[in-house]
């Protein structure tokens, strides 16, 4: 499985194959919404005037876009050992994480989950997607990984990549909130740590085998500039 691959979270647990990815990322997901409900309440968090840092080329937000959210993520990276070709390899199945502003103030919290409101028309309901949810209004946006960018220079070794996403998928929370349902792109930077274990997972035995790999990264979250 390619980088963009497990970032995209990217099997339709309708299909009839990768049956037993499907259920991990589901229980994943049903965790990582566990997790974000059990929290104390949120502080207020506010959408203050973002300056994104100089990125490669290939990181670059299109053009039309201003960048309106940051939030700093701590958290896991949570891989699996699972059967690779033929031989065996950590798979990521979610990563687990709460975004931060500024102020330390809660932001969003993020996981996979099932792409409940498709954007993109070849899009599928139910696509396992990676997700962020405003802390405060609950309104939330799935995304896909369509660039990356790993060179020396802006990640070191160990460090998981930067990445590009385009908004797959969002919806207003219950009462209306829309903080995150105008999301276009997100952008993955100043990752630390997170890349999946060189050692535990090296033949069939291991399968089954799960590592909790701490991160930090920033997310920078933009919307189509106003006419």
């Amino acid at each position: 499985m390619t980088l963009l691959a497990k970032e995209n979270g990217m099997k339709n647990c309708n299909a009839s194959e990768n049956q037993t990815m499907c259920r991990i990322l589901l229980i994943a997901c049903a965790t990582a919404l566990a997790v974000a409900f059990t929290v104390a309440l949120p502080q207020p968090a506010h959408a203050d005037d973002v300056t994104p840092p100089p990125v490669p080329a290939n990181i670059e937000v299109p053009a039309g876009n201003t960048a309106f959210l940051e939030g700093h993520g701590k958290g896991t990276q949570n891989y699996i050992c699972l059967p690779s070709g033929t031989g065996v390899k950590f798979i990521l199945f979610t990563p687990q994480a709460t975004l931060f502003n500024d102020d330390d103030e809660q932001v969003t919290t993020h996981y996979f989950s099932p792409n409940l409101n498709p954007i993109n028309p070849v899009e599928i309901i139910g696509m396992i997607r990676v997700t962020w949810q405003h802390s405060q209004d609950t309104s939330t946006v799935w995304a896909k990984a369509i660039e990356s960018y790993s060179n020396l220079g802006f990640v070191a070794r160990g460090d998981i990549p930067l990445l590009l996403l385009q908004m797959v998928g969002a919806q207003k929370g219950p009462t209306g909130g829309d903080t995150l349902s105008e999301t276009t792109f997100i952008q993955r930077l100043n990752t630390s740590g997170g890349a999946a274990p060189s050692t535990g997972c090296t033949s069939p035995t291991d399968v089954g085998k799960q590592a909790f790999e701490p991160y930090t990264a920033d997310y920078i979250f933009y919307k189509e500039d106003s006419n």
